[in-house]
């Protein structure tokens, strides 16, 4: 029997696999999916995810397939994400868990956002799977553990999007797709909002573990599991993340 999935993306910058590949995958396995985002609004890709010719400054490697770009372009015009509710709005006791995908924007109005923090605290207490993907993983760092104050990833073995991929120079966030109702936003940054790496070995403390492989790649994807949690490095993990969201799943 299919799950109530409940997955959160970003309104100011989505990276398109992150989202298309689980989502698909999730899908495909037959579960009901409930898209939510801040603003209630579309999540729309950055227009650098969406370019078949885009060549990651760090990795040195296309990271855009010609095939998930034109997934993408399909799933946003077919109305599959038109209508999320706002975050604020979901409630865990709805569902059966909770995946959270990732992008730039992740950062912006995910990581730091207390109504997901509460959605997580929510399903850590009730022993639902939760899953994260690339800078998302965040979103578990300031969620607490109700018990000890600490974060509910302390002591687990999860994934983050490794240091050396961490953009340097300044950075917008153009998206595809825009109108005058949903135009994300217009800051610059210099590189990503914070360090991913970094504050996720803070979080799950010496008793965790933090694979961080920057030599990850398509062939060689990275992904954790240590129950409740799925996590997965970046981009390159997307598709290998949705399998095991679905295998997880099967699996309880």
């Amino acid at each position: 029997m299919g799950k109530k999935v409940l997955v959160l993306a970003s309104n100011v910058g989505l990276w398109a696999e992150e989202l298309q590949a689980p989502w698909d995958a999730l899908k495909k396995a037959g579960h009901d999916l409930t898209l939510a985002t801040h603003k209630g609004l579309k999540p729309l890709p950055m227009q650098i995810s969406m370019n078949p010719d885009f060549i990651d400054p760090f990795q040195n490697y296309h990271v855009n397939p010609q095939e998930v770009v034109d997934r993408t372009h399909e799933l946003l015009k077919n109305g599959e994400w038109d209508n999320p509710i706002k975050i604020q709005d979901a409630r865990m006791a709805d569902f059966d868990a909770i995946v959270i995908v990732g992008g730039p924007g992740s950062a912006l109005d995910l990581v730091g956002n207390p109504n997901v923090h509460d959605l997580l605290t929510e399903a850590f207490q009730s022993d639902k799977m939760m899953g994260a993907l690339c800078y998302a993983v965040g979103c578990f760092v300031w969620s607490r553990n109700p018990e000890t104050g600490k974060s509910i990833i302390q002591g687990k073995r999860v994934c983050a999007h490794p240091k050396e991929w961490d953009f340097k120079d300044d950075m917008t966030y153009d998206l595809v797709g825009t109108d005058g109702d949903n135009q994300g936003t217009n800051l610059v940054t210099r590189g990503f909002v914070f360090p991913l790496q970094v504050i996720v070995e803070d979080a799950v403390g010496p008793e965790g573990h933090v694979t961080s492989d920057h030599n990850a790649n398509r062939e060689q994807p990275c992904v954790e599991y240590d129950w409740p949690f799925v996590t997965a490095l970046s981009v390159e993990s997307s598709i290998a993340f949705g399998d095991k969201l679905v295998e997880v799943l099967a699996s309880r």
